[in-house]
């Protein structure tokens, strides 16, 4: 099994920036990409950024909505993944997810989730 802990939420003013983090433990080769999605009150969840276990960096995803704010990254030493969160936005306020896949098998949202961490941005 795999468990994701995520943490660094908080109630911050628009402009201002957050790190999350997510630490994997279990077993963690299981696993081959990773992610974090969203949720906002009263609406779905959406996935904002992956990122690859094999080329990190190399190969990421954004949505449109937080590209060039948003940087994911991963530590595999640490079996940690990161999003490091700049520019915020009223509109970013929300419980983050991290998210593991089952390499290759489903969708990274049939995966391993965590608990959520919670996001606030005040004007």
């Amino acid at each position: 099994q795999v468990q994701l802990a995520e943490s660094g939420g908080d109630s911050v003013y628009a402009g201002g920036s957050l790190k999350l983090s997510c630490v994997v433990s279990g077993d963690t080769s299981r696993t081959c990409g990773m992610g974090w999605y969203r949720q906002a009150p009263g609406k779905e969840r959406e996935l904002i950024s992956t990122i690859s276990k094999i080329y990190g960096d190399a190969d990421t995803y954004y949505d449109a909505s937080v590209k060039g704010r948003f940087t994911i990254s991963l530590d595999n030493a640490r079996n940690t993944m990161y999003l490091q969160m700049n520019s915020l936005k009223t509109s970013d306020t929300a419980v983050y997810y991290c998210v593991a896949d089952r390499c290759g098998l489903g969708r990274l949202s049939d995966g391993y989730w965590g608990r959520g961490t919670q996001v606030t941005v005040s004007s």
